[in-house]
C-alpha cells in the first residue's frame, strides 16, 4: 500500500512539474504572437492606430519586443525538470539575463518616452515604472546571488523578475471578463485595476512558490513540485 501511495504521489508531482512550463508557454503565447505581428508591421511600414505612437521613434519598442519574446519563451523552458540538468539551464540563463535586463530597461524607456495608450492614466503610468524598476532589480539580485553561489536565492530572485515580466500575459486574462461582460474599451479606472491585477497575481504566485520551497520539509509533494523551480535541491 505504501508503495502504491508513493507511486501516485510521484506521478502527481511529475505532472505538476510539466504543467508549470506548459502553462507558462501558453501564458506567453498571446503577447509573443502579438509582439511578432507588431514587429512585422513596423518592419513593413504598416502603422495601425494602436502603433501610431511608436512610428516616429521605433527603437525602444523594437528592442523591447526583441528582448521580451525570447525572455518569455526561454524563461518558461527553464521550469522543465529535465532541462534544468546539464548545460541547458546555464546556457539559456546567459541569454535570459541580458534579455530580461533589456526588456525591463526598454519597458521603462517606453513608458517615459511614448504617449500614453488610450485610457492609460497616472496610475498605470506609475505602475509601469515601478514594475520595470522592480523587474530590473530582481534580475540584478539574482545575478549577485549566483556570483555568491547561493542558488536558492538566485532562483527566487529570477522567478520574481520573470513573474513581473510575464505581466502582459496575465493582463490578457484580467481584461477578458471585461470584454466578455461589458464590452468596449475600459475606462481609466477599470483599466488601472485590470493592469494592476495582472502584475499583482504574478507577484503573489511567485512569492507563494518561493515560500513553499523554503518551508520546512513537512509537505514533500508541494516541495518536490516547486523546489526545483528556484534551485532548491529535492530528495
Amino acid at each position: 500500500m505504501r508503495a502504491v501511495v508513493k507511486t501516485v504521489v510521484k506521478a502527481v508531482v511529475q505532472g505538476r512539474r510539466w504543467t508549470v512550463p506548459a502553462l507558462l508557454l501558453l501564458l506567453a503565447a498571446v503577447p509573443s504572437v502579438a509582439g511578432v505581428a507588431r514587429l512585422a508591421a513596423l518592419a513593413a511600414g504598416r502603422v495601425s492606430p494602436e502603433s501610431l505612437r511608436f512610428a516616429d521613434a521605433p527603437v525602444p519598442i523594437v528592442l523591447h519586443l526583441l528582448a521580451v519574446i525570447p525572455y518569455a519563451l526561454l524563461g518558461a523552458l527553464q521550469f522543465v525538470p529535465g532541462l534544468r540538468r546539464g548545460r541547458w539551464h546555464r546556457t539559456a540563463g546567459r541569454l535570459l539575463v541580458p534579455s530580461g535586463l533589456l526588456a525591463a530597461v526598454t519597458g521603462v524607456w517606453m513608458t517615459l518616452s511614448y504617449p500614453w495608450p488610450a485610457n492609460d492614466g497616472v496610475a498605470v503610468y506609475l505602475m509601469r515604472l515601478v514594475v520595470g524598476a522592480a523587474m530590473l532589480g530582481a534580475i540584478v539580485m539574482g545575478v549577485v546571488a549566483l556570483r555568491h553561489r547561493d542558488f536558492a536565492r538566485h532562483g527566487a530572485w529570477m522567478l520574481r523578475g520573470y513573474a513581473l515580466g510575464m505581466g502582459a500575459g496575465t493582463q490578457v486574462l484580467t481584461h477578458l471578463p471585461w470584454f466578455i461582460v461589458v464590452g468596449g474599451t475600459p475606462g481609466e479606472t477599470p483599466r488601472a485595476v485590470m493592469m494592476g491585477l495582472g502584475w499583482l497575481i504574478n507577484a503573489v504566485v511567485a512569492e507563494y512558490v518561493v515560500a513553499s520551497a523554503a518551508a520546512p520539509v513537512r509537505r514533500p509533494a508541494v516541495q518536490a513540485s516547486v523546489g526545483p523551480l528556484i534551485g532548491r535541491p529535492v530528495g
